[in-house]
């Protein structure tokens, strides 16, 4: 399997030609795996919600999910702002496959701070972590702060998936904890964690870019940079059934 990770720049017009690079590069590949809530500027930089923004980056993010085929790929997984019944909102994940969009479960953990005031912009989820099929296999999804409760690691490895997938939005002084964070989930749920994150500077905000592939056992098998924004790795899916059985993961809770 070819997996492709990336950073993508907050700014529009940067996001358009970084876009087209990523289109050239992901041609191919299996699986591309896009940075949280990807298709539009990073709303909760500020804690004042507003209806038009959020509701214009809705929008954006149906546009964008309705392009995806432009990468050439067989798979591509991410997060989308979405409206739901009575009002609320949500971050809610999705695999798109085939021009067809099949949303997961919604953000649960919500970050309150400066910079990341996303319990202003959206609710959280209903804390249900079920696993997706992606590509033909079981994959599970933590959105950004929820790789932190590492519980949810675990609970993915007792549903047997084989890929940890992590888009965020994450600063750059914090990236070397970030992949720690990650190497720690990719070897508590026996899984190839892989994640992309937003890059650029706007609002305020230093993205850290620093997309990561790493193995079960958790190496780092590659990360992307300022330098090489997109990564594709190629690995073998299966590697994570093996890993299961191996220690720490066969251990009983």
């Amino acid at each position: 399997m070819k997996v492709t990770i990336c950073q993508l720049p907050d700014r529009p017009d940067d996001f358009e030609r970084a876009w087209a690079a990523l289109c050239s590069h992901a041609s191919g590949s299996d699986v591309v795996v896009l940075p949280e809530l990807p298709f539009h500027p990073w709303i909760a930089w500020t804690k004042d919600y507003d209806a038009g923004t959020w509701n214009d980056a809705v929008a954006s993010h149906e546009k964008w999910i309705s392009r995806l085929s432009e990468l050439g790929a067989g798979s591509v997984a991410g997060s989308s702002p979405v409206n739901v019944v009575q009002g609320a909102r949500h971050n809610r994940a999705f695999v798109w496959e085939a021009g067809t969009a099949e949303f997961g479960h919604d953000k649960y953990y919500l970050p309150e701070e400066p910079g990341f005031w996303e319990a202003s912009w959206y609710q959280r989820g209903d804390g249900m972590f079920e696993a997706m099929k992606l590509a033909g296999h079981d994959v599970g999804f933590l959105l950004c702060t929820e790789m932190w409760f590492t519980d949810r690691a675990r609970q993915y490895a007792r549903q047997g998936i084989r890929l940890l997938l992590t888009p965020r939005v994450t600063e750059a002084t914090t990236a070397d904890k970030w992949i720690a964070g990650g190497r720690a989930a990719a070897v508590m749920s026996g899984a190839f964690s892989i994640s992309s994150n937003r890059s650029g500077s706007n609002n305020g905000v230093d993205f850290g870019g620093v997309g990561w592939v790493i193995d079960p056992d958790g190496s780092v098998l590659a990360t992307t940079s300022q330098e090489e924004p997109f990564v594709t790795v190629e690995i073998d899916p299966t590697e994570a059934d093996r890993a299961k059985e191996t220690y720490p993961r066969y251990v009983p809770e």
